[in-house]
């Protein structure tokens, strides 16, 4: 097989400024590719030489090339060098450049539909570092791991958490009371097994997580509908409405539809009833790591001083959902009940994917990650907030919330949000209606938009077609 000829991609020199040298490198590649100056089985400069040549460090040319071969546009191939993905066609634009006539409509055969909820920025997800550390991990399968999984999760897994959330969210625990699950419908699944009788009273945010509400339903428990305003679920409601509640869920760093936080009074008023009451409250912090205005909150388990909080993390938001991983935080005195309900109800996770999680945290790859995609998210969010207010003006209502995935938008003089929903829905556009969220019949009504999947440069040609779909 012949090899590749090196490149003539121009080795002009970065400049620095508002744009750092990775993103400026990036972009200068990936428009080479598009324009056709970089061809499909084309060789680009080693690393070393192109860092030399435009002044800049290894580290970040190394970062650019990951990204770009994550994306699918380039090819590592070892000591051979890298090259352009053969893949690509030079006919038509590559994955995920922008076509010239994408300002007036929707990318068909996006990962993500615009305004999608509860998906992290798949476009950016590192896949290459992704792939190498799975193909390491499957190498080092043998005799025990090719059995069935830990039941309560893989060692090094448990302990790399337990370590995470002691620096990242202030949450102190030990690896014997991390328990992996299947994400977080699974892990709320085992936590009604083990905790739930049919018919238990348990506080559910109004409006909250409607998977999660289907969750509690089919375990028989009774959601009972507690107001959310703008201090977070209203936990004197609860007493009122259900005081002998067994468990209490709630989203405390970003309500899961409003994106306000739970107040540190609540916060207080909410443990002491857990404590007093003999009840458990379910801290769901799907999104905590993505706070982009002053410091990130503290887990509400950092102030569980009577440990009454089962804290559930999943990797859903800060990964990717198909890996399908989610954890548990138990206190101690649970950990026996939940070991057992566990055992009959599942053999364990993958190991395979676990082992690639725990890599990817121990080597500090994590950390970078979740880093780099908070400084992202807050571009995308502003992005998105801008041109909306640009293109609907005063028939806009919406309030920026300091963190979280989505915005909330109402319309003034609209149709109902869920009518909305189907009209966007027909010009490629998938955003979610805000009446849905609710169990009662008292319904506010907005549209919830996701901007994680929402490049900065396409935000003005979705709000625009948002526009022309709900009139």
């Amino acid at each position: 097989m012949p090899r590749p000829a090196p490149s003539a991609f121009p080795l002009t020199r970065l400049v620095r400024s508002s744009l750092p040298l990775q993103e400026q490198l990036y972009a200068r590649i990936r428009s080479a590719i598009a324009k056709g100056q970089l061809r499909p089985g084309e060789k680009l400069p080693s690393a070393r030489t192109m860092a030399s040549a435009l002044g800049v460090a290894r580290g970040t040319v190394d970062m650019a090339f990951m990204r770009l071969a994550g994306e699918g546009y380039l090819l590592a191939r070892g000591p051979a060098g890298t090259i352009v993905s053969p893949a690509l066609s030079i006919d038509r634009p590559v994955a995920r450049t922008v076509p010239a006539r994408i300002s007036e409509s929707v990318e068909a055969a996006s990962d993500a539909r615009p305004f999608q909820m509860g998906l992290p920025a798949l476009d950016l997800f590192p896949r290459a570092l992704w792939a190498r550390l799975t193909s390491r991990a499957a190498k080092q399968l043998a005799g025990p791991a090719l059995s069935y999984p830990e039941i309560l999760g893989l060692p090094e897994l448990r302990t790399a958490i337990a370590s995470y959330l002691a620096v990242s969210r202030g949450v102190s625990c030990s690896a014997a009371q991390i328990i992996v699950t299947g994400g977080y419908q699974s892990g709320l699944g085992l936590i009604a097994q083990a905790l739930l009788s049919p018919g238990d009273p348990v506080w559910f945010e109004e409006p909250g997580y409607v998977f999660a509400r289907q969750v509690l339903q089919a375990a028989s428990a009774q959601p009972v509908p507690i107001p959310v305003d703008g201090q977070g679920m209203d936990v004197e409601a609860g007493f009122g409405a259900a005081p002998q509640a067994r468990l209490a869920v709630v989203t405390p760093a970003h309500h899961s539809a409003l994106g306000v936080a739970l107040s540190l009074a609540r916060r207080q008023r909410l443990l002491a009833w857990a404590a007093s009451a003999g009840a458990w409250v379910v801290e769901d912090d799907y999104d905590g790591e993505f706070h982009y205005v002053g410091r990130k909150l503290p887990a509400l388990k950092s102030l569980d001083a009577a440990d009454r909080v089962i804290y559930a993390g999943s990797f859903s938001k800060t990964l990717f959902p198909g890996l399908r991983l989610g954890y548990l935080v138990v206190p101690r005195q649970l950990l026996p009940r939940f070991a057992e309900t566990k055992s009959v109800t599942t053999r364990g996770e993958p190991t395979l994917g676990q082992k690639t999680v725990a890599d990817f945290i121990v080597e500090g790859h994590f950390g970078r990650h979740l880093k780099r995609m908070r400084g992202l998210y807050a571009q995308r969010r502003e992005a998105l907030a801008t041109a909306l207010r640009e293109v609907f003006g005063e028939r806009l209502s919406m309030t920026v919330e300091p963190g979280g995935m989505h915005l909330l938008a109402r319309f003034a003089g609209a149709a109902s949000d869920v009518e909305l929903v189907r009209r966007a829905a027909r010009h490629g556009l998938s955003p979610t209606a805000l009446s849905t969220q609710y169990l009662g019949r008292s319904r506010d009504s907005g549209l919830l938009l996701g901007f994680t999947n929402v490049v900065e440069e396409r935000a003005p040609a979705l709000a625009r077609t948002l526009a022309r779909a709900i009139g």
